[in-house]
C-alpha cells in the first residue's frame, strides 16, 4: 500500500552514489546511517567526510528504525500538484538515538489530525514502490505506541 499519490517525482540515489547504500538498505527493510571508520561519529545526510573528524574513511551502519519525534509540523497547503486533494498531512523530524541522536525527515503515517507530541516514540515503515523506474522503497514513520 502506497501512502503517497501519483504524480509526485520519485526519491532517486544521488548521481554520485553518496546515498547509494542507504537506499539499497530500504529495499531491503533496512534503515541505514552514515557513521564514521575512525572516529565513530554517526552524521546524516550523507557526506563524503566526517563533519567531526574531517576523515574520509566513512560506512553505513545498520541501525534499529526507532526513534523519537523531535519536531513535526503539519502542512495544510499542498507543496506539489500532486497533494492537491491530499492535505493535511504530518511531517516529522525523528531523532535516532541508537545513531547517535541524528535526526531524519518523513512522514508520520496515521490520521493526519492526529495529536502529535514531541518525544513520542516512533518506528520505521518501508513502503516499496516496486512498480516505479526505478524501483524505490520509501522510509515514513508510524506511532510505536498508538494510543
Amino acid at each position: 500500500m502506497s501512502y503517497l499519490p501519483k504524480g509526485l517525482p520519485a526519491p532517486v540515489p544521488e548521481n554520485d552514489g553518496l546515498d547509494q547504500p542507504y537506499w539499497e538498505g530500504t529495499r531491503r527493510g533496512e534503515l541505514l546511517v552514515q557513521r564514521c571508520n575512525k572516529c565513530g561519529t554517526f552524521q546524516w545526510g550523507p557526506e563524503w567526510i566526517c563533519h567531526k573528524c574531517l576523515g574520509f574513511d566513512l560506512g553505513w551502519h545498520k541501525v534499529s528504525g526507532r526513534g523519537r519525534i523531535y519536531s513535526w509540523e503539519r502542512p495544510w497547503h499542498p507543496v506539489h500538484p500532486a497533494l492537491k486533494d491530499h492535505g493535511p498531512y504530518v511531517v516529522v523530524l525523528v531523532e535516532l538515538p541508537d545513531a547517535g541522536n541524528v535526526r531524519m525527515l518523513g512522514n508520520l503515517l496515521g490520521d493526519p489530525r492526529q495529536e502529535v507530541k514531541i518525544g513520542a516514540e516512533v518506528e520505521a515503515v518501508f513502503e516499496p514502490h516496486d512498480d516505479a523506474k526505478p524501483p524505490f522503497t520509501l522510509v515514513q514513520w508510524k506511532l510505536a505506541f498508538p494510543r
